[in-house]
């Protein structure tokens, strides 16, 4: 945020924004977390894992189907439609700080 004049530049967008930042890292401290870890609820991590062990499925899976030989054009529709429905909830998936 530029702002004209003499002064600091701005780090923040509000007051809330600076408290907010300076607990997580008071926070953070207590816990002894350093700046590379990153604390995320067990079932948002559970999730992931299940997603992207569907995902693996579906690629060995078509691997698969591609070293058969030659597959049919629908059997190559099936396939890929089996991998895009394995990769859509992972597309866009961000994985969010835990929150109390």
């Amino acid at each position: 945020m530029a702002r004209p004049g003499p002064g600091r530049p701005k780090v923040f967008c509000s007051q809330a924004c600076r408290q907010w930042d300076w607990v997580s890292r008071q926070r953070a401290r207590e816990l002894q977390i350093s700046e590379n870890e990153l604390v995320v609820a067990r079932r948002e991590l559970e999730r992931l894992y299940d997603d992207l062990y569907v995902l693996s499925c579906a690629i060995e899976d078509t691997d698969r189907e591609l070293s058969a030989g030659r597959p049919t054009v629908a059997s190559l529709r099936e396939t890929l439609q089996w991998l895009l429905d394995a990769a859509r909830p992972l597309h866009n998936r961000t994985v969010a700080p835990h929150s109390d």
